[in-house]
């Protein structure tokens, strides 16, 4: 049983009792009649060999509401796609393939190349705007959710309560981030809970009252591959390509709509998927690049904000991080002991001089280069650009789907 506590800035959507999943999607099928809804699912061609994207597909085979999936498939040669392609059949409603690595797409990437649109760096980020772009290509969408493809204990739950409150008339939201606990017989979740909400606390002691980093500071998951927005807000916003996408998303979301329009979600009851390494003599693979990537991504949102980021308050950053990061280790033990969950404080510790080794390079990229790796532009932008673009998306994709 959770609380119901309503302390934040933004809306928090607890799940307070185990309501009926038919109940939930009962009140969809009715609701999106009216209200097109897309699943977008980035995925990487392995993820079709692991143990999680099986399971998610025979789950949406009960997701009947929905209109369209439409799966973002990277790192996939012909006879992949064809096989991709085949699996997805399964699936009841429409689906259709962006596949990125094929010439098809390829040649509209060189297009945006040759249009100083900066799509240098292939990833998620980059794949999950290149396929927003395609589903607005189709202007009845109204609603686009998005969630990950590698979660192994995946129940279409999720996508339900996910779009729940964009898709209901009476609800006036327009953005709904994912949140979950992330535990098995430990607590997991090390970048978010040892990493980026010390920082945060951090920043709030440092630089006082913003709004923004308060802001920043309501979502208890804000790392979260899960979320959901009305189609005029997908046109306007701008995406990273790199590990920065969630905080920078959230950035966007805050420019572009009232915090009064957002919501958090509580999905499930925890959420397990694949864990990436954490190795500090690896300081451009794994967990440590992705929390360089967000740090440098949060400055930047930061300094956008209009805060002033001096060398004097990124030394008294440094310091004040290590105390917040050591109080939420003794945090986090504490909850471990009473749940009966192992906790090795050690490793934790080790964690924690890694992360403020990202903290370190971070901040020395920043100061080198504040703007860095550019946000995708948003895809109002690329329609002034060039038009017809989103059109030739549609056939791209439909031509490859056939």
């Amino acid at each position: 049983m959770t609380d119901f506590c309503q302390n934040d800035g933004i809306t928090t959507l607890q799940k307070i009792k185990d309501r009926p999943l038919a109940d939930l999607e009962m009140e969809l099928e009715k609701y999106t009649r009216k209200r097109k809804l897309v699943l977008l699912l980035p995925a990487l061609v392995s993820e079709f060999d692991g143990e999680a994207m099986p399971r998610i597909i025979e789950e949406l085979k009960g997701a009947t509401y929905l209109s369209k999936i439409v799966l973002s498939l990277d790192r996939a040669d012909l006879d992949q796609f064809k096989r991709v392609r085949q699996i997805m059949t399964d699936l009841p409603c429409t689906v259709q393939i962006v596949w990125h690595d094929g010439p098809r797409l390829q040649e509209l990437y060189q297009e945006l190349k040759a249009n100083d649109f900066k799509v240098n760096n292939p990833g998620k980020g980059q794949s999950v705007w290149m396929t927003l772009g395609y589903i607005l290509s189709d202007t009845a969408v109204q609603t686009i959710a998005l969630h990950d493809c590698d979660i192994l204990n995946y129940k279409r739950e999720l996508l339900a309560r996910l779009v729940y409150p964009i898709i209901h008339p009476a609800i006036d939201i327009e953005f709904s981030k994912g949140y979950y606990a992330r535990s098995t017989d430990r607590l997991y979740g090390r970048v978010m809970r040892l990493f980026y909400t010390p920082l945060i606390k951090t920043l709030k002691k440092i630089v006082g009252y913003q709004p923004f980093i308060d802001y920043l500071d309501d979502f208890r998951y804000a790392l979260s591959g899960e979320f959901a927005f009305v189609d005029n807000l997908a046109r306007r916003i701008r995406i990273s390509p790199t590990w920065g996408l969630e905080v920078s998303m959230l950035s966007e979301v805050y420019q572009m709509t009232s915090v009064n329009r957002i919501c958090q979600v509580e999905l499930m009851d925890t959420y397990e998927h694949k864990h990436q390494a954490l190795e500090k003599d690896k300081p451009n693979e794994g967990l440590i690049r992705m929390a360089t990537d967000i740090a440098k991504a949060l400055f930047r949102v930061l300094s956008q904000d209009g805060i002033i980021l001096s060398r004097a308050l990124f030394r008294s950053l440094l310091t004040t991080y290590i105390q917040e990061a050591r109080l939420s280790i003794e945090k986090y033990h504490a909850l471990a002991m009473i749940n009966g969950l192992a906790y090795d404080r050690h490793s934790e510790i080790e964690a924690v001089e890694a992360f403020l080794g990202s903290l370190q390079l971070g901040m020395d990229e920043f100061i080198r280069d504040p703007v860095g790796i550019p946000m995708l532009a948003a895809w109002v932008r690329v329609g002034a650009a060039i038009p017809d673009f989103q059109d030739r998306i549609a056939a791209a994709v439909e031509a490859d789907n056939r």
